[in-house]
């Protein structure tokens, strides 16, 4: 009845405001992530709160009291805002005692707070109905057999890497790693992997969230900045889990993948597909 999608950068966000409306959520509120949150995304809530990443324990106490049904964490966070932000005593505390800091054990503990105070954390694909392929080729054109083999090896190598909470994604060329995302996240990994293979075509990137991925943060989302990433860097095929990722602004990215002969297509698997309303 009273949602807060607490938005980070992004489409996604509004995204989410967006398909919680119409399904029905009587309330849908935005937490304005100050320097994060698309101005877009406010205009699309019914009211806005203020938060500071500095004082997250401060501000999770505040959401926490006023009365959410549930909460979505959707978008964004530069992780580099870990070594720029000046955080509260309380945040730089919780920081200490991660023994390895990911987006499992950071947004872990942020959503342990906010349930330890009495709000719900929803899966973040939560109404997200629109955006998240089923299974099968999604551009004009398929996986050629060489891309087919190593979408197949870059998908084996992620689930490994993922077991580790290390990134989620990883470009192959011609049976080569040539990029593993790390902190610096998908876009900046394919431009890395993009000028190790020369730019001349033939990479492909497969990007998946790994078995036992808390879907209440960090799923796999890729939107067109992803795509025109990869034309640049000379990628010529993306693959992902069907059911378990979030495509945005579907139309314009095939459209574009098209235009530049990229194949995208949803893998099948034995992996659980995201909800797409609470538990």
């Amino acid at each position: 009845m009273k949602l807060l999608v607490i938005a980070g950068a992004g489409d996604y966000p509004r995204f989410a405001v967006e398909g919680a409306r119409a399904a029905g959520v009587e309330r849908v509120d935005v937490v304005h992530i100050l320097g994060s949150t698309a101005r877009a995304t406010r205009r699309a809530a019914d009211g806005i709160i203020p938060f500071a990443v500095g004082k997250a324990a401060t501000g999770i106490r505040h959401l926490a009291s006023l009365g959410y049904d549930g909460a979505i964490l959707a978008g964004q966070i530069s992780p580099f805002s870990l070594f720029r932000t000046r955080f509260e005593p309380e945040v730089v505390e919780w920081l200490k005692a991660m023994p390895a800091k990911n987006a499992h054990t950071i947004y872990g503990k942020v959503v342990q707070e906010f349930e330890r105070l009495g709000l719900p954390i929803l899966p973040a694909s939560c109404y997200m109905d629109l955006h998240i392929p089923g299974e099968g080729t999604l551009t004009r054109r398929g996986f050629t057999e060489g891309e087919a083999s190593d979408v197949k090896y870059a998908e084996a190598v992620a689930r490994d890497v993922g077991r580790h909470d290390v990134g989620q994604t990883v470009l192959v060329k011609e049976g080569m790693v040539v990029a593993v995302e790390a902190f610096e996240g998908t876009n900046a990994a394919i431009k890395r992997g993009g000028r190790l293979s020369g730019r001349r075509g033939g990479a492909v990137v497969f990007k998946g969230a790994r078995e036992g991925h808390d879907m209440r943060f960090d799923i796999p989302v890729v939107g067109l900045k992803t795509i025109k990433t990869m034309k640049r860097a000379g990628v010529t095929a993306l693959g992902f889990h069907a059911n378990r990722l979030i495509l945005l602004d579907r139309e314009a990215v095939i459209a574009y993948a098209d235009r530049h002969n990229i194949a995208i297509a949803a893998l099948p698997t034995t992996l659980p597909p995201a909800p797409l309303r609470p538990q």
